[in-house]
C-alpha cells in the first residue's frame, strides 16, 4: 500500500517523495513534506506549494481527502483503495507482502559457538535474530545463505579433549588428577568422557596422546547437539565450515597481506597493520613459534567468503566481539576486497530471571544456563518472541515466569489470542467463506477502517524492519495490531450483525498478518486457543 500511495504522488508530482505516517490520525493515513523540496526549485513558500499539490491531488480517485497544513500535505485514502488492497491481500494468502526476487546474494554468517559445550542463552539470542533476519530477507526478494562458522582449529579444541581425558582418568579410572584452571566444566564432560570410555574402551584415558583423538570426538558430539538444540526452535543452517579446513589456504591469504603492505614483522612476530584501518592497535597474526593466531583463522575464512562472489555479507557476532570489527575489516581491505560489503551486528548477552530471582545455572553446562533448558521451560515461540522483542545491541533482561501468564501480559499470548478470537468468529459464523470474500468495505465505520489499515500496512513494516535490522519493529507492530482488534472486538458486535461479512473480512486481513508476521519470527500462530 506504500509504495501504491508513493507510486501514485511520484507519477503526478514527476519527483521523489518522502512519505510519513502523521502522528495525528486525524490528519489522515499518509503525510509527505515534498512543498519544503520543491520550495527551493520553485522559489515559493511550501505552504503556499502545498495548498496547490493538495488541490492538484483532489481529484485522484484513491484519496478520498488530500489537504495542506504547515507544508505538509495530508492524504486520507479512498474506501474504494482500501477494498483493493484488501482484496489482493486475501488473494495472495501466506505471500501478503512476499516481494519478487531483487538479485541480491547475502551471505550471513551467525551463532558460530564454540563446539566445546552445549549452547547458552546468550548463544541464543544471535541464533534466533540470525535465522529470523535470514526468513524476512528471503521473504522481501533476497538471495540470503545461513551459515555457521566452526571454529575447530583452535586451542580450546585441545582443552576440550584434554578436559575429557581429565574427566576419564578421574572418574572412570579413579585416578588422582590435577585440572587446569581454564579446563572445562560441567556434568556434560563427565558424559563425553563416558561415551568416550564406551566407544574406544577406557584404554583411552591411559595416555596423553589420546587427547588429539578426543578433542575431535568431543567436537563432533557437541556440534550434533548444538545441530539440536537450534532444531529446537526452529534453526536450519544452509552451510558449515570448518576453520580445520581453511587452514590450506594460509600460505596464500598470507602472501596477498604482504603484496598489500598489510603486515610487517617486529619482535619475531607477524603484525597486521590494521591500525591503518581504524584500528586501536596492531594485531599479531603469526606468533614466535611461527603459529597463526586466533586472528589469522577468521582472516583465512573472511578471504574464503568474498571469495565466493556474494553481493554483501552480515555477521552476528556477541557483543564482546565490538573491538574486532576494525581489524577484520582491515584485513579484508589488505586482501583486496571492498570492506564497506561486510556489516557486523552484535548481540548483547541476556539476564534470567525465575520468579524475580536469577535463573537457575545449569548443572550439566557448569556455569551458564543453557538454551535447551529455558526453550523446555517456556517454549519455542516464547523464547523467539522475547527475544526478538528488543534490537540485539541492547540489553535484555525478563522473567521466565511472565511468559507462561495467560493474560495481555505476555505478548504472545496477547497476539495469538487475537488471531484465535478471529478463528472462532469465522467458525461460528453462518456465512460461507466465498460470502465473507465478496463483501463489499464501503462504508466502512472509522474504527472499521484504521483496523483494517494497521492491518494493510504490515508490508512497509516489513520493508523497515529488515532495512534498519530492527526486526523488534514487527513484534511492536503485531503488538499494536492485536491491541486494535482487542479493542474493536470488546465495543463493537460483529457477529448476527448487518457488518458481519464485511467485518469478518477486515478482521481476514487482521489474521493475514498476524499469521504471516509470526511465521517470518519463527513462530506458528494459533488458531485455537
Amino acid at each position: 500500500m506504500y509504495h501504491q500511495v508513493k507510486e501514485i504522488l511520484e507519477g503526478i508530482l514527476q519527483t521523489d517523495i518522502v512519505l510519513e505516517r502523521p502522528k495525528n490520525k486525524e490528519y489522515g493515513h499518509y503525510a509527505t513534506p515534498v512543498a519544503f523540496s520543491l520550495a527551493k526549485v520553485y522559489k515559493k513558500s511550501p505552504t503556499l506549494i502545498a495548498e496547490e499539490i493538495a488541490l492538484k491531488l483532489s481529484c485522484v480517485e484513491e484519496f478520498e481527502q488530500v489537504s495542506a497544513c504547515n507544508g505538509y500535505i495530508n492524504i486520507t485514502l479512498a474506501e474504494g483503495f482500501f477494498e483493493h488492497m484488501a482484496q489482493a491481500a486475501l488473494k495472495a494468502d501466506s505471500d501478503f507482502g512476499k516481494q519478487a526476487p531483487k538479485g541480491q546474494k547475502i551471505l550471513l554468517e551467525y551463532v558460530s559457538a564454540n563446539p566445546t559445550g552445549p549452547l547458552h542463552i546468550g548463544h541464543a539470542r544471535g541464533a534466533i535474530f540470525g535465522d529470523s533476519l535470514s526468513r524476512v530477507g528471503r521473504f522481501l526478494g533476497y538471495e540470503i545463505v545461513g551459515e555457521y562458522y566452526i571454529n575447530d582449529a583452535g586451542s580450546q579444541i585441545q582443552m576440550l579433549g584434554l578436559s575429557i581425558y581429565l574427566s576419564g582418568r578421574a572418574d572412570l579410572l579413579k585416578k588422582e588428577v590435577s585440572y587446569p584452571q581454564q579446563y572445562y566444566k560441567g556434568e556434560y564432560i563427565a558424559d563425553l568422557a563416558q561415551l568416550a570410555g564406551e566407544k574406544y574402551g577406557l584404554e583411552i584415558f591411559e595416555s596423553e596422546e589420546a587427547i588429539t583423538e578426543l578433542s575431535e570426538f568431543g567436537k563432533d558430539l557437541m556440534l550434533e547437539e548444538i545441530k539440536e538444540n537450534l532444531a529446537e526452535v526452529g534453526i536450519v543452517f544452509d552451510h558449515f565450515v570448518s576453520e580445520k579446513s581453511l587452514y590450506s589456504r594460509w600460505g596464500d591469504v598470507f602472501a596477498r597481506l604482504g603484496e598489500h603492505n598489510g603486515i610487517y614483522e617486529s619482535e619475531a612476530k607477524i603484525w597486521l597493520r590494521s591500525s591503518l584501518c581504524g584500528d586501536e592497535k596492531d594485531r599479531v597474526i603469526v606468533r614466535e613459534n611461527k603459529e597463526p593466531t586466533y586472528l589469522a583463522g577468521d582472516i583465512i575464512y573472511h578471504d574464503d567468503k568474498f571469495s565466493r562472489g556474494y553481493d554483501y555479507y552480515i555477521n552476528i557476532w556477541g557483543a564482546d566481539h565490538h573491538g574486532y570489527i576494525a581489524r577484520i575489516k582491515a584485513a579484508i581491505e589488505f586482501l583486496g576486497f571492498d570492506s564497506s560489503r561486510l556489516e557486523v551486528l552484535l548481540s548483547q548477552m541476556v539476564s534470567l530471571l525465575k520468579e524475580g530471582q536469577p535463573y537457575k545455572m545449569s548443572k550439566r553446562a557448569g556455569n551458564f544456563i543453557l538454551m535447551k533448558d529455558v526453550v523446555g521451560d517456556i517454549g519455542s515461540d516464547a523464547l523467539r518472541f522475547i527475544f526478538l522483542s528488543k534490537k540485539p545491541d541492547t540489553h535484555l533482561e525478563f522473567d521466565v515466569d511472565d511468559l507462561k501468564k495467560q493474560d495481555a501480559s505476555n505478548p504472545i499470548f496477547y497476539i495469538n489470542y487475537a488471531n484465535a478470537r478471529i478463528h472462532t468468529m469465522l467458525e461460528k459464523s453462518a456465512l460461507d467463506k466465498e460470502e465473507i470474500l465478496r463483501a463489499s468495505l464501503q462504508g466502512l465505520s472509522k474504527d472499521a477502517k484504521n483496523l483494517l489499515f494497521n492491518a494493510l500496512i504490515f508490508p512497509r513494516v516489513l520493508e523497515m524492519s529488515f532495512e534498519e535490522r530492527g526486526l523488534q519493529k514487527i513484534c511492536e507492530y503485531l503488538k499494536a495490531l492485536a491491541a486494535d482488534f482487542h479493542s474493536y472486538y470488546n465495543a463493537h458486535k460483529i457477529l448476527e450483525t448487518p457488518q458481519e461479512a464485511q467485518m469478518l473480512k477486515v478482521c481476514q486481513v487482521v489474521s493475514l498478518s498476524i499469521s504471516v508476521g509470526l511465521s517470518l519470527l519463527g513462530i506458528q500462530a494459533k488458531t485455537k486457543m
